[in-house]
C-alpha cells in the first residue's frame, strides 16, 4: 500500500507560498519497514520540515529504504548528521576523507562479522541511535539485509517471561563480536578501550516510550543479575536457567514474522532505528563483491 504524507507549505502565505511535493511511503513489510520515494536525501539538510517528517517515519516504521540516491560521501554524512552527532567506529575501516563513514567492503573472502543478529554498538555505554547505510556495489543476487522489530519481539512474549525480564541487566562485550578471531592481547586491548557494559534487557525507547527486547547475538554474553530473579537452592539451577533463558531470547530475532528483508541495489540507502531493531547481513554472495558505507548516529544511554 502506498500512502502520501500531507503537503507542507513553506512560510510566505498567500499566492507566494510554495507547496512541497509530499513524500511517497510504501510499507515494505507488515512488521516494520517502509520504502520512501520522491525524496532527494542530498536536499534534506536544508529542509527542517523534511528532517522532521523523516524522523517521524523512522519512529513509525523503524527502518526506511530510499532508492536511487546518487549522493557523495559528504552528502551522506550531512544527511545522517541531521539526526545527531556521528560516531567513529572503533574497529572497522573508515573513509579517508570522512572518518564518520565506515567502509564495509566485502570482496576479499575473509570471514564477516555482520551475519549475526545484532544491534550496532550495544557494547558502548551509549549505543547508537541509528545508522544510514548506502550501497555502492552489490551482487546481482544475494547480500540482502534482514531487519527485525524488537518491540514486537518483546510485545509478543508470554507474561511469564516479561515478569522474569523485569529488572534484569545483560552484559554486552565488544570482544564477542570483534575479538573471536583476534589474539588474547587484542581482545584485552578492545576491552580496555571499551569495557563490557550492562544494559537493561528490556529498554525503553526514549522517543516513543515503547518497550524493547535489548539482547543480541552479536554482543550480549550473559545476564548480570539473574540470580536475583529466581529462588532455587542449587547454584547450577540458577546458572543453567540463566543461560537457557538468554539463548531463548537471542533466538527471537530469527522469527520471520518480526522481520523485513531488503534486497540491495546500487545507491539504495537504509536508515534504521538501532534502538528498536536488530539486523543481519546475509553472507551468501562470495565471490561477488559487496561494498557499503555507513554513518552511525550517536544515541543515548538505555533506560
Amino acid at each position: 500500500m502506498t500512502v502520501e504524507t500531507p503537503n507542507r507549505v513553506e512560510h510566505g502565505g498567500g499566492e507566494s507560498a510554495r507547496f512541497i511535493s509530499p513524500l511517497r511511503v510504501e510499507k515494505a513489510g507488515e512488521s516494520l519497514g517502509a520504502e520512501i520515494s520522491n525524496c532527494d536525501l542530498a536536499k534534506v539538510p536544508g529542509d527542517a520540515g523534511l528532517i522532521a517528517e523523516i524522523r517521524a517515519l523512522l519512529l513509525q516504521h523503524k527502518v526506511l529504504f530510499f532508492r536511487d540516491q546518487n549522493i557523495t560521501p559528504a552528502q551522506h554524512v550531512a544527511f545522517a548528521r541531521c539526526y545527531g552527532e556521528l560516531e567513529q567506529h572503533p574497529v572497522f575501516d573508515h573513509h579517508p576523507d570522512h572518518p564518520e563513514l565506515v567502509l564495509l567492503y566485502r570482496n576479499d573472502g575473509k570471514q564477516a562479522t555482520e551475519n549475526v543478529f545484532h544491534s550496532d554498538t550495544s557494547f558502548r555505554a551509549v549505543p547508537s541511535l541509528g545508522a544510514v547505510l548506502r550501497c555502492l556495489e552489490c551482487p546481482p543476487t544475494g547480500g540482502d539485509t534482514i531487519f527485525v522489530n524488537m518491540v514486537m519481539a518483546y510485545e509478543r512474549l508470554d507474561p511469564f517471561y516479561k515478569d522474569r525480564l523485569d529488572g534484569l541487566y545483560a552484559v554486552h562485550d565488544v570482544a564477542l563480536g570483534f575479538g573471536a578471531t583476534s589474539t588474547r592481547e587484542r581482545r584485552a586491548q578492545l576491552r580496555a578501550q571499551l569495557p563490557p557494559q550492562e544494559h537493561l534487557a528490556v529498554r525503553t525507547h526514549p522517543e516513543t516510550g515503547e518497550k524493547i527486547l535489548y539482547v543480541n547475538q552479536g554482543f550480549t554474553t550473559h545476564f548480570a543479575n539473574y540470580r536475583s530473579k529466581v529462588a532455587t537452592q542449587v547454584g547450577c539451577e540458577r546458572n543453567l536457567g540463566a543461560m537457557a533463558f538468554m539463548q531463548y531470547l537471542l533466538q527471537l530475532a530469527a522469527i520471520p514474522e518480526y522481520q523485513v528483508r531488503l534486497r540491495w541495489r546500487p545507491n539504495t540507502i537504509a536508515f534504521w532505528d538501532n534502538r528498536s531493531t536488530q539486523h543481519y547481513a546475509v553472507q551468501d554472495y562470495y565471490p561477488a563483491v559487496r561494498r557499503m558505507q555507513r554513518a552511525t548516529i550517536i544515541g543515548d544511554a538505555p533506560f
